[in-house]
């Protein structure tokens, strides 16, 4: 299940309605597909109800509902009805229904109410193709279970004690109780040092089960984690029985891996370890990854299992910690087909997810899809082909065309819409599977540029984006951010404000005016740059944190009358060298990833996502937030000018806060005023300008001649904006700023 997290503030005694619209991908598991709705209302409801509506184009074979807070008669609350094509739950407690006690105001609805349902399945196919976009669902009945050879490779280092190595023992004996009489097994168990059980695979008969609990129950543990050595050791296990006994190059073979933290002696690097075991593997059979409570490094676990055609699971230390261990093994308990591949027409297909499955287990659902070409519907078909017990499957799958009509008449645009946004939707989870398991810098930004692209094209809320929530009335001055937690946030929830701290900032706007607040003084210096168009100037550059910002100026339209030409900022790159984030800014556009075919977005997109530590919001038409977690919050702002306007053109500000967050290294024309600045002015007199005053500045040991005036603040208005008073340094900052202006040209922009 995936899980988000939303914040937000409601007014006492006052009324707030939400309505949260979702799609969710119904994974089958255990032969069913199952919908858990939290129920927490911990007050008395007075009126509660849930309803669901189901429709499958297979029609649906079976349909419960259970609430685990409910129990004996309570049940009956519960209505379930399906006919065909579509199903029904519905629950709608009274209040007298939901009271603990008659006297109660306490409510009992607290917990799980949980829809399982299944489908029928009278054939091996169920391939739907709508428009440009079809869709495979492989889940076949009646197939015999394969046997299966299988090792457990156990962690038995001292932070196993107590509680964690209890609940393991517990889950491999009902384990051992499930395992079948033909299936072959082991044990490996690591912590400073290796242990194998036995030295081959065992075959699982009652008297090897009774001598397998036995050692189950008493191996102790064993100090430090040689989790590459354990590995190994139940890879070569598997490898070696296959070479010497024939027989079970049939079998299913299958490495279980469970440990609750990273390892310490033996082979340590992660990356090492992950070269180790893939080089033993070498593609035969799947490894899964169980990591036991919050201590393991999860995205190493992860990869490891990716690369090595298994899974990663995490399992929580509850109470049922040995139920969330066996309930695993049940899932991976009776293979039905290996090397399962689905071949289809080349030239019909422009996009295809993954096709190839190494294992196939009964219970479990196979869905495949894919973009087609123009003309790909013609002739469309699949191919499947698999390694069963005893024999192997090969089926061709043709579409139903008349059953694709009747299903489209009666769900229209809104089935249409389902099997593209599937395509994506599995298209990005593989992209950021691929991510996970990415061995250069290089190939985790073009998969995520590549995810991030398609996660906003079909707004799906991923580790790369997040969903924005507006307040209706006033959308622009507050937005609520809910983030998808990763392994390193889980819990984590946040609400960003679109209006920034009004104390302290450092702007550069306009033609281009550089505004230096300096809060000891509550005060502020101020002056310009005049360079030719296309110049490129140094901003912000922080050697400790690797974040960099540059700007490209652009001038007037036209140039004329002997004046000076107007310049402006039109193009701005803020970059993390450390981590590969950049982003390129102009009155256009705002490109994530310049150069390597990342995602674009308009000025009228309401954008929020997260890449690498990093925010960005784009509030339509008006700014773009930037905010970094070790660093400074940018806002860029959109100067919009009338297009026909005879000379100016569109241009950009730059407002940065919470510059202390910068190292005392940074420097740049904005950066180098980031600490430990300060300035004196005496001798106040009138200047040249009977409107404005002169006075002498001292300013980093020198005598400045300054003028006040005021310059434009455009954060909070970015059209009228609202004047700043300032000491003006002429001569393009001569004199306060280190060494001259031209100092700060550089050759581009990233």
């Amino acid at each position: 299940m995936e899980k988000f997290n939303i914040a937000v503030n409601i007014g006492a005694g006052s009324k707030v309605s939400f309505e949260l619209t979702y799609e969710e991908l119904l994974k089958r598991h255990l032969g069913k597909y199952e919908i858990v709705i939290k129920v927490k209302p911990k007050q008395l409801v007075k009126q509660f109800e849930i309803e669901a509506d189901i429709f499958e184009p297979q029609e649906i074979s079976m349909l419960d509902a259970q609430a685990s807070f409910l129990s004996g008669d309570m049940t009956q609350f519960i209505e379930k009805s399906f006919s065909g094509k579509k199903g029904r739950v519905y629950f709608n407690p009274t209040i007298d229904q939901q009271q603990t006690c008659p006297t109660c105001t306490k409510s009992f609805l607290d917990g799980d109410f949980t829809i399982k349902y299944d489908v029928k399945r009278d054939t091996l196919c169920d391939l739907q193709v709508v428009n440009k976009y079809f869709a495979q669902f492989f889940a076949p009945k009646n197939l015999k279970s394969m046997i299966k050879n299988v090792v457990f490779v156990i962690d038995i280092s001292g932070s196993m004690a107590g509680q964690k190595i209890k609940q393991t023992r517990q889950a491999l004996l009902k384990i051992l109780d499930d395992i079948k009489p033909d299936d072959y097994f082991n044990f490996i168990l690591f912590g400073g040092h290796v242990r194998a059980w036995k030295n081959s695979l065992i075959q699982a008969t009652d008297a090897n089960l009774q001598e397998a609990r036995l050692f189950v129950q008493n191996f102790g543990l064993a100090g430090a984690t040689n989790l590459n050595g354990g590995l190994l050791e139940g890879i070569n296990i598997l490898n070696k029985a296959h070479e010497v006994d024939p027989r079970l190059r049939n079998n299913a073979p299958i490495v279980i891996m469970l440990t609750d933290g990273e390892p310490t002696v033996g082979e340590t690097n992660l990356t090492q370890i992950r070269m180790n075991v893939k080089n033993a593997v070498q593609g035969k059979f799947p490894l899964y990854n169980l990591g036991f409570g919050e201590n393991v490094d999860f995205t190493f676990l992860e990869a490891m299992s990716l690369e090595n055609n298994g899974a990663a699971r995490r399992i929580y230390r509850d109470n049922d910690a040995a139920e969330q261990l066996r309930g695993f093994y049940e899932e991976v308990a009776n293979p039905l087909l290996t090397d399962v591949e689905f071949q289809y027409p080349k030239a019909s297909i422009h996009a295809l997810t993954e096709n190839r499955v190494k294992q196939f287990y009964d219970g479990s659902e196979i869905v495949v899809a894919g973009q087609l070409t123009d003309g790909g519907k013609k002739d469309f078909k699949a191919e499947v082909t698999g390694r069963g017990a005893g024999q192997d499957l090969v089926t061709t799958c043709l579409v139903d065309e008349e059953e694709m009509e009747k299903t489209l008449r009666e769900r229209g645009h809104m089935f249409e819409q389902h099997i593209e946004r599937l395509w994506a939707y599995l298209t990005i989870q593989q992209l950021l599977e691929k991510r996970t398991k990415a061995n250069s810098k290089e190939e985790v930004n073009d998969l995520s540029a590549k995810a991030l692209e398609l996660s906003l094209k079909y707004k799906f809320v991923t580790p790369l984006t997040s969903m924005v929530i507006t307040k209706p009335g006033d959308p622009d001055d507050q937005l609520a951010i809910a983030d998808k937690p990763g392994e390193e946030g889980m819990e984590a929830s946040s609400v960003y404000p679109t209006e920034m701290p009004e104390h302290p900032y450092f702007t550069v706007d306009g033609d281009p005016h550089f505004i230096i607040q300096v809060s000891e003084k509550d005060d502020a210096v101020c002056f310009n740059i005049n360079e030719e168009p296309g110049v490129v100037m140094s901003l912000i550059q922080d050697p400790d944190t690797g974040i960099t910002v540059n700007g490209q100026l652009i001038g007037d339209k036209n140039h004329g009358n002997g004046k000076n030409r107007n310049t402006y900022f039109g193009r701005l790159g803020i970059m993390n060298q450390k981590t590969g984030f950049t982003l390129e800014v102009t009155p256009q556009n705002i490109t994530l990833l310049p150069g390597m075919k990342g995602p674009v977005f308009s000025w009228m997109d309401q954008v929020t996502l997260r890449q690498e530590g990093v925010t960005v919001t784009i509030i339509p038409t008006r700014k773009l937030i930037v905010t970094m977690d070790d660093g400074a919050t940018m806002v860029v702002v959109l100067h919009h000018v009338w297009k026909k306007h005879p000379v100016h053109q569109d241009f950009l500000g730059l407002y940065t806060v919470d510059s202390h967050k910068m190292s005392p290294r940074t420097h740049g024309l904005l950066g180098q005023f980031f600490h430990s600045f300060d300035f004196e002015v005496f001798d106040v007199r009138p200047g040249s300008d009977p409107k404005k005053t002169d006075a002498t500045m001292l300013v980093k040991n020198r005598r400045l001649v300054v003028t006040r005036g005021s310059q434009k603040d455009y954060r909070k208005d970015p059209w009228l904006g609202s004047d700043v008073s300032c000491w003006f340094v002429h001569n393009n900052g001569d004199g306060l700023i280190d060494g001259i202006h031209t100092d700060y040209i550089i050759p581009s922009i990233f």
